[in-house]
């Protein structure tokens, strides 16, 4: 479902700073997702008002549904169905005037989507896909003094575009969601191993084996005999890696590796509140380096991923910067 709402813009912008006075565009990137309003080259937020109020009530990220509806376009890159945007309004609007209590709530409805089996399966596969081909980048933090890091591989101009692909037509527990995931998988992956990034990195005569030996390397995981196996195999005795379905397949192999897919779960959480909440990289809008990721990684770390105890989600659903962005 989707929010109806009513939309007044508000912008002032000088005009002298133009050849010529600017004009309003509405830019539609996914007709399936709200739009972005621009004035001249400045993106401005819109005033929403609530269809049917008089008089006129606004709509904020205070709100529980416009909150709910969020969580959905920001990190399973979709509007809401109607049963599952009801439930988890329904978390929140269950406190009545509580106030602690939608704070918590929404701290806990916010953090589900990214535990959730249509994140894990959409974004978070996207994300472990990079590292697995391309391992991790190195960058700067500050956080304890100043020292290299290496962080996810992965950047937002990247994922987006990609989570909208492998998770088209998805929502869990409806219809046949499950063949759906599957094929979009299968049709992700091959698009993935034909890109000229990867086939530079792994030329198509590699032999089977030190394709998936050098995936495995890019993870930091060892490999179970079967696990190795299993991915060589998708080659079917093959000297080369010519055959596009298989390298898709070993691909998949190593990237929902059980082993990887445990211990890279703290970093892409802590990369998700930037790429979801703030709708940018670690090191962009008003950070220059990975220290604030740095700083929220090792917290999450402390706690044993408790993104609750950490306070991490938190922080950044109550920041300014995301607040702002509404």
């Amino acid at each position: 479902m989707k929010l109806t709402i009513a939309t007044l813009i508000v912008a002032i912008a000088a005009v002298a700073a133009y050849a010529q006075a600017p004009t309003l565009q509405i830019v539609t990137a996914d007709p399936n997702l709200p739009s972005d309003l621009f004035y001249g080259n400045v993106k401005v937020k819109p005033l929403r008002v609530r269809p049917g109020t008089n008089p006129p009530q606004f709509i904020t990220i205070d709100d529980a549904d416009f909150f709910t509806q969020e969580q959905y376009v920001d990190f399973l890159s979709r509007m809401p169905d109607s049963s599952g945007f009801q439930f988890w309004l329904a978390q929140i609007t269950g406190c009545g005037n509580n106030a602690g209590c939608i704070a918590a709530q929404r701290v806990n409805t916010s953090g589900a989507f990214f535990l959730s089996i249509e994140f894990k399966e959409t974004g978070y596969l996207v994300e472990r896909m990079y590292k697995t081909a391309y391992g991790d980048a190195n960058q700067t933090s500050t956080f304890g003094g100043s020292h290299s890091l290496a962080v996810p591989v992965i950047r937002l101009s990247e994922f987006v575009p990609d989570v909208k692909q492998i998770g088209n037509g998805v929502i869990v527990n409806q219809g046949n969601w499950q063949q759906q995931l599957e094929t979009n998988k299968v049709a992700f992956s091959q698009t993935f191993v034909q890109r000229a990034r990867f086939t530079t990195a792994y030329p198509t005569s590699m032999a089977p084996a030190t394709f998936v030996d050098q995936l495995f390397t890019k993870v930091g995981v060892t490999p179970s005999t079967t696990d190795r196996n299993t991915a060589i195999g998708e080659f079917s005795g093959a000297a080369d890696i010519s055959d596009v379905a298989a390298r898709g397949r070993a691909l998949r192999d190593v990237a929902e590796n059980a082993t990887l897919q445990a211990q890279e779960l703290n970093r892409a959480f802590v990369l998700m509140q930037y790429f979801g909440y703030l709708r940018r990289d670690p090191n962009g809008g008003q950070d220059t380096d990975y220290t604030g990721y740095d700083f929220w990684l090792t917290k999450l770390n402390q706690f044993n991923g408790s993104f609750i105890n950490a306070e991490m989600v938190k922080a950044f659903i109550e920041s300014s910067e995301y607040r702002g962005r509404f």
